[in-house]
C-alpha cells in the first residue's frame, strides 16, 4: 500500500521546523567561534578546518553582515544572547570602520583595528547602512539610526550620478575619483555594477522602514527604475552585471544567485515604500525572473553559479549562498503564483543544502562544493565574504513567510 502524499501543510510545516533549528544552528556557530579574544570584535579569517586566524584583516562587509543577522535574528526570536552580540558587532563597526573624518567607512581594518583599506566602496557602506537599520529595530539606538542616514547623505552626496541616475562604484578615502573600483579580483573594473546597486536598494529599503523620508523614498524609486530600464535585460530577462556610467552593458554573465535574489528583494523594497503600480508590475516579473533560473537547478536541486551564454559555458560550482537565494525567491514565487512547483523546487533545494553544504562536523555552511560534487577547501567558513547574512537571512524570510 503507498504511503499517502504529505500535504502542503505538512511540508511547510516541516520546513519552517527544520529552518528555525538550522538557524539556531547558524547562530550558535558564530558565537562559539567567532569571537575574537584577541584582538577584539570578531575574527577576520576561520578556513575549511575551523582554524582560526587571528592576524587576518577584518572586512566592513563581514562586520555588517554580522550586525544585520544577529540583529535581525533578535527582532525575529526576541532571543537576548543574539542582541547582545548586535551590541558587539555594532560597537565595532562604530569604533574602528566608521570613518569619522571623511565620511564612509573603510573597506578594511587589520586584526587589531587600524584602518588598512581605506577606500569607499559604495557596497560596504550600503552594508553598513543596512545593519545600522536593523541594528535600531532590535535596540531603539538613535545614534545607530543617525549614522545610517548619515551615510545615506554621504552615498547621495558623492556617489549618486545626478546625470545618468545610478550609483558609482567607489571612491579614495576622500571621496576622489580611484582608477580600480573592483569589489573584487573576480569583477570588472567598471563604473556601475548591478550588484553594488541591488545591496544599496537593500539598504535603503530597509532604512526607510525605520526613517520614511520622501528623498529616500525617491532615491528607492531611482534605483528600482533602474533595474527596470537598464539592469534587468529585456531580451534574456536577467540581470546584467558590469556598465559603464552611462549604463552601456559591459558582461554577459548570467549570475543565478544574483537573479533570484534581485526577484525577490526588488518586490520587497517595492512593498516598502508602498508602490502599488510597481508591486503590480514587480510581483510578475519576479515570477519570472525564478523560472528564468529553474534552468540552474541540477538533478540534485542544487543552483549552478553562472552561465557565459556566448561560450554556452556553464560553471557549476554552488556555491552555499546561491542555494541560499534560490530557497527564498522560490518560495517567494510560489507565494505569487500558487504554483506548488516552485514549493517543490525549494523544498528540494533545501534537502540539497542538508546533504551537501551543511558543515556536519564543525557547524555552518560550507562554501559549496564543485561540478564534480567535491567540496571547495581552500573557501572560508568566515572571511571578508563569508558571512551569516545570506543564510541566516533564508532561513528567518522562509520562517516569516510560513
Amino acid at each position: 500500500m503507498r504511503s499517502p502524499v504529505p500535504d502542503i501543510f505538512q511540508l511547510t510545516t516541516k520546513f519552517k521546523k527544520e529552518l528555525s533549528s538550522e538557524l539556531a544552528n547558524i547562530f550558535n556557530y558564530w558565537i562559539d567561534n567567532t569571537i575574537d579574544k584577541v584582538n577584539g570584535g570578531f575574527v577576520g579569517r576561520i578556513d575549511q578546518n575551523n582554524l582560526v586566524d587571528f592576524n587576518s584583516a577584518k572586512g566592513s562587509v563581514l562586520n555588517a553582515r554580522i550586525l544585520w543577522s544577529f540583529s535581525a535574528g533578535f527582532n525575529l526570536t526576541k532571543n537576548g544572547t543574539y542582541l547582545t552580540y548586535a551590541d558587539k558587532a555594532y560597537q565595532y563597526l562604530t569604533d574602528f570602520f566608521l570613518d569619522k573624518k571623511c565620511g564612509g567607512v573603510y573597506w578594511s581594518v587589520d586584526n587589531f583595528g587600524n584602518p588598512l583599506d581605506t577606500k569607499k566602496q559604495v557596497y560596504a557602506i550600503a552594508f553598513t547602512i543596512y545593519g545600522f537599520a536593523e541594528y535600531y529595530k532590535a535596540s531603539s539606538n538613535e545614534t545607530a539610526k543617525k549614522t545610517a542616514i548619515e551615510l545615506f547623505e554621504s552615498l547621495v552626496q558623492y556617489a549618486y550620478d545626478t546625470d545618468k541616475g545610478g550609483y558609482l562604484e567607489a571612491f579614495a578615502e576622500d571621496w576622489k575619483p580611484i582608477d580600480d573600483l573592483r569589489l573584487s579580483d573576480k569583477d570588472a573594473n567598471e563604473k556601475k555594477t548591478m550588484n553594488t546597486h541591488l545591496h544599496v536598494l537593500e539598504a535603503y529599503s530597509n532604512l526607510y522602514s525605520i526613517w520614511p523620508n520622501a528623498k529616500l523614498r525617491k532615491q528607492i524609486e531611482s534605483l528600482i527604475t533602474d533595474f527596470l530600464n537598464h539592469i534587468i535585460s529585456p531580451d534574456t530577462g536577467h540581470l546584467t552585471l558590469f556598465f559603464d556610467e552611462h549604463w552601456n552593458k559591459k558582461s554577459d554573465t548570467i549570475s543565478f544567485g544574483h537573479d533570484i535574489e534581485a526577484s525577490w528583494l526588488l518586490l520587497e523594497a517595492a512593498e516598502n515604500i508602498n508602490d502599488v503600480d510597481l508591486i503590480i508590475e514587480i510581483k510578475k516579473l519576479a515570477v519570472q525572473m525564478a523560472k528564468n533560473c529553474i534552468q540552474a537547478l541540477d538533478v540534485d536541486f542544487g543552483m549552478w553559479y553562472e552561465k557565459e551564454p556566448a561560450q554556452c559555458h556553464w560553471i557549476k560550482d554552488k556555491h552555499w549562498w546561491v542555494q541560499a537565494e534560490a530557497m527564498v525567491g522560490l518560495v517567494n514565487a510560489w507565494e505569487l503564483s500558487k504554483d506548488d512547483k516552485f514549493l517543490y523546487y525549494a523544498l528540494n533545494n533545501w534537502k540539497f543544502v542538508q546533504q551537501n553544504i551543511l558543515d556536519q562536523q564543525y557547524g555552518e555552511w560550507h562554501w559549496g562544493i564543485n561540478e564534480q560534487g567535491k567540496s571547495m577547501p581552500l573557501e572560508d567558513k568566515v572571511g571578508m565574504w563569508k558571512c551569516p547574512y545570506h543564510n541566516s537571512r533564508a532561513c528567518m524570510e522562509i520562517i516569516r513567510r510560513l
